[in-house]
């Protein structure tokens, strides 16, 4: 059995090599994740691969129990960034093929072996497999074209100004953010200006760092950004705007981490907290900082302010507390 494992681990390397993964992923980890998603235990042969549907935790569960190697828990980043990611763009692997509008984060997503690659893979060590791979490869280009523009197709569009347009990861968060945007904005920041919207799928879904520096603040890429950041000319305000789904609203703590993020801001910060409807806000209704907005996209007129004498507009803050004080109102800001 042991000969069996290691054959296995060999041939799934000599694989890799052959259909151009890169060296990053020519190694045991990204082996046994081919074997995995063709469920190839040692006892098998390649004419009997499979592709059954797996998850990251359960490919790295089917490793440990058929070839005795155990990966910690922290590995499944790891597994997802530097093998399953390049296994979708080279096409040889489909990301959940049985619900392509699943959310990039959410804990059922899956992957399986692309039916072509199978059929291929199935062929290994067989006559036909030299005469197999250079068909495969011939053809794997259109098929990584033809899965990439599927993806594409499943994002979700938001327009951020008249004919201009991007696009995010698909998902309820994704869904609350095009809201923020095209709903939230319009209403209550008029002619402002679109400086990030986070994505589930990538850090920086978009982001004007140029314009952000000019008022001040300067982010890497290690900053902990709200999920929507818009910039309000006509007030000189930043709209800090954090989505909620599944996480946190603007608290305590995120108040603070968010004061010392746009510390060096020219503008005034404002803090928002979205939520797609008001059954999800009375979960964190506890939770949220005073002198900060709540916004509710099945009720986008309105504007729920907590406390303070400022309605959506920024605050001073005061030397060892972790809630503002209200900037001095003019007439003209008074309503």
């Amino acid at each position: 059995m042991t000969n069996n494992r290691n054959d296995h681990i060999e041939e799934a390397l000599q694989i890799l090599i052959s259909l151009g993964l890169s060296r990053a992923q020519q190694n045991e980890r990204s082996a046994l994740c081919l074997l995995a998603l063709l469920n190839l235990t040692p006892d098998k042969p390649w004419t009997r691969a499979v592709n059954p549907l797996l998850g990251i935790t359960p490919i790295m569960d089917w490793a440990r129990e058929h070839y005795e190697k155990k990966y910690a828990p922290n590995t499944r980043e790891t597994v997802r960034r530097q093998t399953m990611h390049q296994f979708v763009d080279a096409g040889l692997a489909l990301y959940n093929p049985d619900k392509p509008d699943r959310p990039v984060n959410s804990p059922k997503a899956v992957y399986q072996i692309e039916p072509a690659a199978l059929m291929l893979l199935r062929t290994f060590g067989k006559p036909k497999w030299h005469a197999n791979l250079t068909t495969y490869l011939a053809n794997r280009e259109t098929l990584v074209t033809r899965y990439a523009r599927e993806r594409v197709q499943n994002r979700i569009p938001v327009e951020i100004a008249k004919g201009k347009q991007i696009t995010l990861s698909p998902g309820e968060h994704s869904q609350l953010i095009r809201a923020i945007i095209e709903d939230f904005a319009p209403r209550f920041a008029p002619g402002s200006v679109l400086v990030y919207a986070g994505d589930t799928g990538e850090k920086w879904g978009y982001f004007d760092a140029a314009l952000l520096a000019g008022l001040g603040v300067k982010v890497d890429s290690h900053g902990k950004m709200p999920d929507v950041v818009f910039h309000f000319p006509a007030k000189n305000w930043l709209l800090l705007v954090e989505s909620v789904t599944s996480h946190g609203p603007v608290d305590g703590k995120r108040h603070d981490e968010l004061a010392g993020l746009f510390a060096g801001s020219k503008a005034g910060l404002v803090y928002v907290t979205a939520f797609p409807n008001r059954v999800v806000m009375s979960r964190y209704l506890i939770e949220i900082a005073w002198e900060t907005e709540v916004w509710v996209a099945d009720a986008p007129s309105h504007l729920i302010h907590f406390n303070g004498e400022r309605f959506l507009g920024p605050y001073q803050r005061r030397p060892g507390k972790s809630f503002n004080k209200p900037i001095q109102r003019t007439r003209k800001m008074r309503r």
